[in-house]
């Protein structure tokens, strides 16, 4: 069976084969992958990837509502989490997000209906960043569309391309 050229341990493998480019319309799981590709930024997908559980359990499993409410007090716990990529600008932006996440809900209905407008990371970044959000450039962006598949960027050899 072949694969994606990336998907080379036994978690990207997984990664890959249950979850990269499945379309996704859950608001739940499209803030995770919005938090995660920010944290990834300068970094390899597998860090992330090797770290996503202490993310779901450091972020109330990535609850926009719950994580809009931070406080100092949660930010320290989140810097001092060994589990989590450390980097303060990065945590700021989970939260600040999480707020105009759900600005973004209560303008369109759901962050669904808002984000499957777009065609074009680009597009997306512009209209994010307008809106607030941070860590989202036109990078950050076109991941988190092929992860959630928006995008289909399996290789044309891979068994997933068609699926």
């Amino acid at each position: 069976m072949q694969r994606c050229a990336w998907a080379k341990n036994a978690l990207a493998i997984r990664y890959h084969d249950e979850e990269w480019g499945v379309p996704v319309h859950e608001d739940r799981v499209l803030f995770e992958f919005l938090i995660l590709e920010g944290a990834q930024a300068g970094l390899g997908w597998d860090t992330v990837l090797k770290k996503r559980e202490e993310y779901r359990a450091a972020f109330h499993g990535f609850d926009p509502a719950r994580v809009a409410l931070y406080d100092a007090g949660d930010l320290a716990r989140l810097m001092g989490n060994a589990g989590l990529v450390r980097n303060r600008l990065k945590m700021q932006s989970a939260i600040r997000n999480a707020q105009a996440f759900l600005e973004v809900q209560r303008d369109f209905g759901s962050f669904d209906a808002y984000v499957w407008r777009f065609a074009e990371a680009e597009a997306l970044s512009k209209d994010l960043k307008k809106r607030g959000f941070r860590f989202v450039g036109p990078t950050i962006c076109y991941a988190f569309m092929q992860a959630v598949g928006m995008v289909n960027d399996h290789s044309p050899a891979c068994f997933r391309h068609r699926l």
